[in-house]
Formats: structure tokens, C-alpha cells, sequence
């Protein structure tokens, strides 16, 4: 057991590592320049990094293979009110202080926080032309919505829109919006709290966890943006709970066959790579169960919701003319290596070359809209109309590019994703600017006169990703290193089907590594804000003899 506990924090080590030398390198010269430039002295800090965090890794190691750590006691606290209410009510406690601890949040950016993708999504409901909708050839060009942002999101956002507009008031109707979002997000986060204390875990820990949901300025930001990925990551947190559920059940009662179907395609609705997460984490519970009856009924799960997911996409969504997503949003790997690739060998690029990536990506500009941590300007040019042909030929350059610079296309891609990855990268945190673009339009949306309120609420919600310790509940490099401990650990101890409640964690870190911006903090909100969540069933996994 020794050995195998060396050999996994070995490979911890050496990951970690890799991750702080590659990137450091990037973060200063968005390249393996620094690497190359001194490999001598590289190599010499690369060992000894490994040297230093083994140590720290197998200190970890050995105090939770001991129990070896502190619990918080809170012997005064346990005499008060309050905390006989919470322990008694946990859900309900939660949900209230939460979000009276939110309320300043809430009343500062009345009636909502808007940025650039709600702001297209209510054009859209609203049949105004906008940018999504000249990027697709659209089904019929009387209907703007595109699948490009989730449709339900859209109609639900646009629906409340259109309710305040009714009634001659739209701030009111988005504040709708707002009252509905809060309450999603507060619920699951409460739910987690009510979650874990069902499953024996102390009410210290509970207090914790209510605290970082409180008081952490990202919660109430998030709760007051309208961005589709605070309902979706309710709903990943919501199907943690219900992974690991399974996980420890020997059977599934009809009644929660239902739910789970619900909870699947509404994951599915509210996010378009929803997808990607269902087939990449339920499927994994077929693995870990033997009983036959146990296993038809998950394997009826799946094919419900596969058939919806089809039915929806192939089949609902064109009835209504709604524009499938473009082709170009799966593609902003390939995009970004062809645009460093001109960037930096433009003079090998031959005349054919030229016309395959053009017919594509509008060659002559690409060079100058190539940006390292965002795929935007180089696919903000895609050509729409391109046929299977030019694709196919344009793949072609692409093989035949990388053939020649492989480097740069690594390059490339790390480049686009080292900050989910690597701590020190952090950007795009929270939005809290006033977003002009609906009200171009007519629509008279508004910030309140709390102006101070809001700049000195901002000011608190920019610097606390900077925060030493304090961060590393919003850190998105960070996150992911938890994520990867926790899944060593575990694989460690051998419990492999407890990983499975990771799963949807892992997977989202996958897509955000696909993704066409680096260390995007709403891309990253799946498995940050259920890292307390995961921390907490993995401190009772750890510490179980099952």
C-alpha cells in the first residue's frame, strides 16, 4: 500500500509541476520561450518543485489516511438560537440567511446584471436582429432565436422581458428574472447543506459551507447575472447529489426514476454541452452495478433522455425554425492553431493554403484577430456559408500545418486554456458593468442611483479573486487542482465508485478546456461552486472503511 500511496503522489507531484512550469512560461511570454530560453535552470526548478510538493502532497496523504486534523468546535455558538434553528431547519435556515446576506447584492444591481449574451438572447426573443442570428443561415429569417444559447434560458429570460414590458415597467420584469434565479441558486446551494447533514456531517463543517455561500462576493453576483450558466450550474449541483445517491443505493424507487429523467433533460435544456456531461457521468454507474433490475432501469433512464435529447434537437427545435448552433463553436481549437499558425509562419503559408483557410476564416485579417486567450475574433469571421467541401479542404491545410509546426499548435491550445489549469492566470470574474445594449433597442433597463453601493460592492467582488488563502474557494486553476487530488486520493483507496460523484466536476473542466476563452469564470462555475460540496463527500469518503 506504501508503494502504490508514492507512486500516485509521484504522478501528483509531476502534474503539478508541469502545470506551475508550462504555466509560468505562458503567463510571461504566452509561449515555451521562458522553458527554452534556460532549460538548464528549468530543469533544476522542475525537481525541485516536484521535491517540495511531494512533500506537501504526502503530508495531505498522511493526515487524512490518520484523521489527523482539526474539526472546528463552536461550543459558545451551540447554546444560541440561531444555531438550534439551523440545525433544526438547515434547508430553510440556509436559504433565508443566504440570501439576506445577499440583499445588498441584490439591491444594488436592481434589477438585474446584464452582459453581452442576455442582452443578445432578449433581441432574439424579441425578433430583433443580432450577431448570433447573422452568424447561422438561419431556418427561416423571420425567426431569430438560434440554439446558440439554450432556447428555454431564452424564453425564460425574454418571457420575463416581455412581462415587464406589458405592464409598462421593464425593469420590474427582469427583476422577475432575477427573484427566479436567486431562488434556483439559493435552493441547491441550501440543498447541499441539508444534503450533507443527512449524511452525518458535522454541523461545523455545515456553518462553513453556509458562510463561503454567504458571504463570498461570487455567489451574489452570479445570483444577480442572467447568464445562462448560474441555472445550469444549480442543476450540476443538484446531480451530484444524485449521482452519489446512486452511488450508495442498491436500488432506484419509481418515484425517483421521474426525477432524475427531469433532472437529466432539463441539464440537457439549460446548457448546450449538457450533453456531453449526462453521457460522460450517468453511463458510469452501469459500471459499478451487478443486480440486473438495478441496471434496466438506469439504462432506461439513459435511453429517455437520449431519445429526448435527439427528438429536441432533430425534431422540435426545426419545427419551430429555430437555427441549430453553429458549426463553428465546436471549433475553436482547430481556429486558434490555424490563427498562431499565420500569425508566425505566414511566409510558409502557400497560395492554395491561403484560399482553403479563406474560404473559412478571411485569411487576410486572421493574423492581426489571432488573440492567445480567446477564440472570438479569429471565429467572429467564419464564413457562414461554407460548404462541407471547404471545410473538408480547410482540414486538410490544418493536418498539413501541423505537420509541419506541431509546436505551434500546442502552443495554441495551451495557450487558450492554461488558466483552468495554472492558479496565477485569472481573469473574467464577475460582471457588474451596465450593459447598454437592450435599451438601444427601446427597452428602458436601468440601474437604480446606488452608485456608491454598487462601486464599493464591485471593488469588493475584483479583489477578493486576488485575496491570498481567501481565494482559493473562487480560484479556477486552484479549483482544478482540488478536483485532481481528490480524484488521486481516491483512486488511492481504491474506492473507484465513489469517483463517479466527481464525474460531472471532471467533465466540466474538460469543456472548459475546449472552450473558446482561457480561465472564463462562468465556463468554470459547475465545479466551483460545487467545491464544497465535493470537498465534503470526499472528507467523509476518505474517511469511511467502506
Amino acid at each position: 500500500m506504501l508503494k502504490r500511496k508514492n507512486v500516485i503522489i509521484i504522478l501528483l507531484s509531476i502534474l503539478y509541476s508541469s502545470f506551475i512550469t508550462i504555466g509560468t512560461s505562458f503567463l510571461i511570454t504566452n509561449s515555451f520561450e521562458l522553458l527554452e530560453k534556460k532549460p538548464y535552470i528549468t530543469v533544476l526548478v522542475y525537481i525541485l518543485l516536484v521535491i517540495h510538493i511531494f512533500n506537501i502532497i504526502k503530508l495531505i496523504f498522511d493526515k487524512l489516511d490518520n484523521r489527523d486534523y482539526k474539526i472546528i468546535k463552536f461550543k459558545k455558538i451551540k447554546k444560541l438560537k440561531i444555531y438550534k434553528l439551523f440545525d433544526k431547519y438547515p434547508f430553510r435556515f440556509s436559504m433565508i440567511f443566504m440570501i439576506i446576506c445577499w440583499l445588498p447584492y441584490i439591491i444594488s444591481f436592481y434589477p438585474v446584471i446584464m452582459s453581452p449574451d442576455p442582452s443578445y438572447q432578449i433581441k432574439q426573443f424579441f425578433q430583433i436582429p443580432n450577431k448570433y442570428s447573422n452568424y447561422s443561415i438561419m431556418i427561416d429569417p423571420n425567426v431569430t432565436i438560434t440554439n446558440h444559447h439554450p432556447v428555454i434560458h431564452t424564453l425564460l429570460l425574454g418571457t420575463c422581458t416581455k412581462i415587464g414590458v406589458m405592464i409598462n415597467n421593464v425593469n420590474l420584469g427582469l427583476f422577475i428574472y432575477s427573484m427566479i434565479q436567486i431562488v434556483i441558486l439559493s435552493s441547491a446551494l441550501s440543498y447541499t447543506i441539508k444534503f450533507l447533514k443527512e449524511n452525518k456531517i458535522k454541523n461545523e463543517y455545515l456553518i462553513l459551507i453556509l458562510l463561503v455561500y454567504s458571504l463570498i462576493p461570487i455567489f451574489p453576483f452570479y445570483s444577480m447575472s442572467a447568464v445562462k450558466d448560474v441555472i445550469f450550474t444549480s442543476l450540476i449541483i443538484i446531480y451530484i447529489i444524485a449521482l452519489y445517491k446512486l452511488i450508495k443505493k442498491n436500488d432506484i424507487e419509481t418515484k425517483s426514476i421521474f426525477k432524475i429523467i427531469v433532472l437529466l433533460i432539463l441539464i440537457i435544456l439549460f446548457r448546450n454541452n449538457g450533453i456531453h456531461t449526462v453521457i460522460l457521468s450517468f453511463p458510469l454507474l452501469l459500471l459499478i452495478k451487478n443486480k440486473k433490475a438495478y441496471r434496466l432501469k438506469l439504462l432506461s433512464i439513459l435511453l429517455v433522455v437520449l431519445i429526448f435529447n435527439f427528438s429536441y434537437n432533430k425534431i422540435i427545435l426545426p419545427y419551430f425554425k429555430i437555427t441549430p448552433t453553429s458549426i463553428r463553436e465546436t471549433l475553436s481549437i482547430p481556429f486558434q492553431q490555424t490563427g498562431r499558425y499565420v500569425k508566425y509562419h505566414s511566409k510558409e503559408v502557400t497560395e492554395e493554403e491561403k484560399k482553403s483557410i479563406d474560404r473559412v476564416l478571411e485569411y487576410d485579417s486572421l493574423a492581426k484577430r489571432y488573440k492567445p486567450d480567446i477564440s472570438d475574433p479569429v471565429k467572429n469571421k467564419f464564413n457562414k456559408y461554407a460548404s462541407k467541401e471547404d471545410i473538408k479542404n480547410y482540414f486538410i491545410t490544418w493536418f498539413n500545418q501541423f505537420k509541419k509546426h506541431p509546436k505551434t499548435y500546442l502552443e495554441a491550445t495551451i495557450d487558450n486554456t492554461y488558466g483552468y489549469y495554472y492558479p496565477l492566470k485569472m481573469n473574467w470574474f464577475i460582471y457588474h458593468k451596465f450593459d447598454d445594449r437592450i435599451t438601444k433597442d427601446g427597452f428602458d433597463y436601468h440601474y437604480n442611483k446606488l452608485n456608491k453601493s454598487r462601486d464599493f460592492l464591485t471593488r469588493i467582488g475584483v479583489v477578493y479573486p486576488y485575496l491570498p488563502i481567501l481565494n482559493v474557494f473562487v480560484n479556477i486553476g486552484f479549483n482544478v487542482w482540488i478536483i485532481i487530488f481528490m480524484t488521486f486520493f481516491l483512486i488511492y483507496k481504491k474506492k473507484y465508485r465513489e469517483l463517479i460523484f466527481l464525474s460531472p466536476s471532471i467533465v466540466s473542466i474538460l469543456v472548459c478546456i475546449a472552450s473558446p476563452v482561457n480561465s472564463y469564470f462562468r465556463y468554470a462555475m459547475p465545479y466551483v461552486f460545487s467545491l464544497m460540496l465535493n470537498l465534503a463527500l470526499f472528507i467523509k469518503e476518505a474517511n469511511s472503511n467502506d
